[in-house]
């Protein structure tokens, strides 16, 4: 009967809209607890610096250096920056070094992914419908990627890989937009929460008897960024409380800013189990199983986030001047550029 049948497809809708918003399930050896405070602290590395005068903030100090937050800002509103000289060189030689160290130290494949993806790639990784107004969507039904976690991870969706392809691991450096929706209010002055951000992204898609061995190995990529520029950090295994969505545990590295006399997250590595696979239809075939299939398990990370790690550097770097010395693992990209100085007014 019609009306039955209208009735089952708004029972069916109602379901699906339901478990659509159901998160992922935390793996055994995640912490329980309610919020960061219950984060577990695993690991620290390196000495924060002894400064012979009051380190400031990134947002009193790189403004003379050429982070025009006023330019940015009557361009296109709050929480967007206008890069100038020597300071964008150095965003873009972070990134063109996290690149390098990725590919070439890591086994990470180089991408260049669309930056506008469409709704079955959002609902893959879990971005919708959950996070819809985190996101920006165009006036055409695209949406501009949160991260490119997006577009790397359902570059496979739908498929059904050989064994033999696995891992796979993509990175890509790409523009990334959020539009902060669940963070109004929180860190508005300076360059850490912007609308629009550039992130170096790593994603691994392995079998699932390798995910947590590759979660590690995601990790150890990420921290490798650091060390490398000499940053301390701290290293932390969620809690049930503060996880993501998809995730089924994650590691936050946060960094150490000098001027905010705190750590602050400039990495977040999370194994999604089997989640966006089943969301994307993602499976493998078993060698020498030709009709046994299994689900991938998919992880992503960030290898780093440019524009907190630029953070991190203006404030461990500073000098008493006001100028900022350029790490010396960047100093190949800077054209003998070794230190940034105070513009003269």
């Amino acid at each position: 009967m019609p009306a039955l049948e209208a009735r089952a497809d708004e029972l069916a809708a109602r379901l699906k809209a339901a478990l659509e918003i159901i998160p992922n399930l935390p793996a055994d050896d995640v912490p329980n607890g309610a919020g960061e405070e219950d984060n577990v602290e695993v690991a620290r590395w390196g000495t924060p610096r002894s400064f012979d005068f009051a380190p400031k903030e990134h947002a009193d100090i790189a403004p003379a250096l050429g982070m025009d937050f006023e330019t940015g800002t009557r361009l296109s509103g709050a929480r967007f920056t206008f890069l100038r000289g020597d300071m964008a060189r150095l965003h873009r030689a972070l990134g063109q070094f996290m690149l390098d160290v990725q590919t070439g130290e890591h086994g990470y494949e180089e991408c260049n992914p669309p930056v506008l993806v469409g709704d079955d790639a959002m609902y893959g990784t879990d971005k919708l419908p959950k996070f819809a107004e985190d996101s920006f969507c165009t006036t055409n039904e695209r949406w501009l990627i949160p991260t490119s976690e997006v577009p790397l991870t359902a570059s496979v969706m739908g498929e059904l890989l050989d064994e033999s392809a696995l891992p796979m691991r993509l990175t890509a450096l790409t523009l990334c937009f959020r539009s902060e929706a669940g963070a109004a209010g929180r860190d508005t002055r300076g360059f850490i929460r912007q609308h629009q951000f550039e992130k170096c992204e790593l994603v691994s898609i392995v079998r699932p008897e390798d995910s947590e061995a590759e979660h590690q190995r995601m990790t150890r990529a990420a921290e490798t960024i650091l060390e490398k520029l000499n940053l301390p950090y701290r290293k932390l295994l969620l809690c049930t409380g503060d996880m993501g969505f998809g995730a089924r545990k994650t590691y936050d590295l946060e960094v150490w800013l000098p001027g905010q006399d705190a750590f602050r997250e400039i990495s977040s590595c999370s194994n999604t189990g089997d989640f966006q696979a089943r969301r994307m239809n993602t499976r493998y075939r078993v060698a020498g199983e030709q009709k046994s299939t299994q689900f991938v398990h998919t992880l992503n990370g960030s290898g780093l986030a440019v524009g907190r790690t630029l953070v991190a550097v203006i404030e461990n770097y500073q000098n008493k001047d006001g100028s900022v010395t350029v790490p010396d693992a960047l100093l190949p990209y800077m054209g003998g550029v070794a230190t940034l100085n105070p513009r003269s007014s």
